[in-house]
């Protein structure tokens, strides 16, 4: 039976006028949105499964009107949201996005752009190109720092690791005959017991399994101790494993410690081994002048990683990671199929062939909005802004007679703790998690924890582009009062 389609409107997309008209509403929702986001709890007060139940098991058999579809956003969606733009979010490393990082994100969506060669979106490419270069000066790294976009920092420290791995196994055929198949002596990967977890999950892809992976000693300041590095390196090479890298980190996930890099960067120099820096996090912060000195040492590293999306008002994801040797990961990566074989290939950049994906988002316009729009000088003075509002709360918790700051801030998050007279840690954690538990609950302010030498510690992130001093002050006056009730 043949079937026959007409040339009908309603087998194409949304009529423009449509379009328009729901797109100025989704505008204006969205200025509502950020400009009235404090009158939402930050943290979602939901339980488990609240969404879920509102939301019908099968999908719609018709077309439903945008109208619906908005109406529902508000009374479904809204309630389940935990709202990373507010200004009381100080958890984790807050990600907040921009008014041009949105605009960016919508003509993103638009364009829809594929980006994986050169001829499937030029711009693409070789805005990428240009915004890598911008961003490299801004961070003050050698030229001879290649860039391409990923999109989170856990995939841009996988391809780190898959290039070390390139590197210290091509004798091996690594790449061909993979790590069961070639004579490769076991690989060996290094990071401080304080590094981020992505860290195990990039050797777990790649073969090297949790086995592979050691970790290094910190100090007193939760840095890695180079000298730990270098017996470790010692002891592995007499046992026959292969060192091939070392992760250091510039703004640990717990307290933002900075790791020695020039020091570790030493010893990978003399050894032979990929040295990856994990800036992911605090890199940003080295856009500052007076805070350079994070980065003191990178030069000498084989590749490191910077996002945006953690302290640059970028709508997550994008991860920028740079390498000395693109060569070496273009190695570990390109297969160009015949139906990828262009003309031009041999004169052009294919992103495709420094990574695992194929498909590739056309990120680097948001780069490009909010770098034209506020100009370094304006990210710096944000940047500066919270550090200032940072110092300004470590100090107030120095001073504190109930709390103690048990980690160094450099950068913008503060680690502290409710210490008690005639209180056991035991107790002392209990108390503090209760303390974090009743702050979030007020809607007002959302903060998170870790624990260090095995004590419950909160920690207080500053890095949104809403957060000013009237919201940290808010911080200080709900630690005050919910302390005293738990008193």
């Amino acid at each position: 039976m043949k079937m026959e389609l007409k040339n009908d409107s309603k087998f194409g997309d949304m009529p423009v006028d449509d379009f328009r008209r729901y797109g100025h509403q989704m505008v204006d929702w969205i200025s509502d949105y950020l400009n009235d986001i404090e009158k939402f709890p930050v943290l979602s007060q939901i339980k488990p499964g609240e969404v879920k139940k509102h939301l019908p098991e099968q999908p719609p058999q018709k077309g439903e009107e945008l109208a619906k579809i908005f109406s529902d956003i508000n009374k479904i969606i809204m309630p389940g949201m935990t709202h990373w733009n507010h200004p009381g979010f100080m958890a984790y490393f807050n990600s907040t996005s921009s008014g041009p990082g949105i605009l960016a994100e919508m003509l993103t969506a638009a364009f829809n752009a594929n980006g994986m060669i050169w001829r499937t979106c030029p711009s693409s490419t070789e805005l990428e190109q240009v915004m890598m270069n911008w961003l490299r000066q801004m961070l003050k790294l050698p030229e001879d720092f290649w860039g391409i976009i990923y999109d989170t920092a856990s995939v841009s420290t996988m391809h780190a690791i898959a290039a070390a791995r390139e590197e210290a196994g091509e004798k091996y055929e690594l790449r061909g005959k993979g790590m069961t198949g070639s004579q490769s002596p076991r690989m060996r990967l290094y990071c401080s017991e304080q590094a981020h977890s992505s860290v195990e999950k990039g050797a777990l892809t790649l073969g090297i399994g949790l086995e592979g992976v050691r970790k290094i000693s910190v100090d007193d300041e939760f840095k890695m101790i180079p000298a730990e590095l270098q017996n470790a390196i010692e002891e592995d090479k007499q046992k026959g494993w292969l060192p091939f890298c070392v992760v250091a980190t510039v703004g640990t996930t717990s307290t933002t410690s900075i790791d020695p890099v020039e020091k570790i960067a030493k010893i990978c120099t003399a050894e032979n081994i990929w040295l990856h820096v994990d800036a992911a996090y605090g890199g940003t912060a080295a856009i500052v002048p007076e805070m350079r000195y994070i980065l003191n040492g990178v030069e000498h590293a084989d590749s490191i990683v910077v996002n945006p999306h953690k302290w640059m008002f970028t709508p997550i994801d994008l991860s920028a990671f740079y390498t000395r040797k693109p060569e070496v990961l273009k190695r570990a990566f390109s297969l160009v199929a015949e139906y990828l074989n262009t003309a031009e290939q041999n004169k052009v950049e294919s992103y495709m062939d420094y990574g695992v994906q194929l498909g590739r988002r056309f990120r680097s316009l948001k780069l490009w909005f909010i770098i034209r729009y506020f100009g370094v000088d304006g990210i710096i003075d944000r940047l500066r802004y919270h550090l200032k509002l940072t110092r300004d709360f470590s100090g107030w918790i120095n001073s504190h007679s109930h709390f103690r700051q048990m980690a160094a801030a450099p950068l913008g998050v503060t680690c502290f703790r409710a210490v008690i007279q005639n209180k056991s840690d035991d107790e002392l954690d209990i108390l503090n998690e209760e303390l974090m538990n009743n702050i979030n609950k007020t809607g007002k302010i959302f903060l998170s924890h870790t624990k260090l030498n095995g004590k419950f510690v909160i920690r207080l992130a500053i890095s949104g582009i809403r957060t000013e001093e009237k919201h940290v002050e808010e911080a200080k006056k709900l630690l005050d009062e919910k302390l005293k009730e738990l008193l």
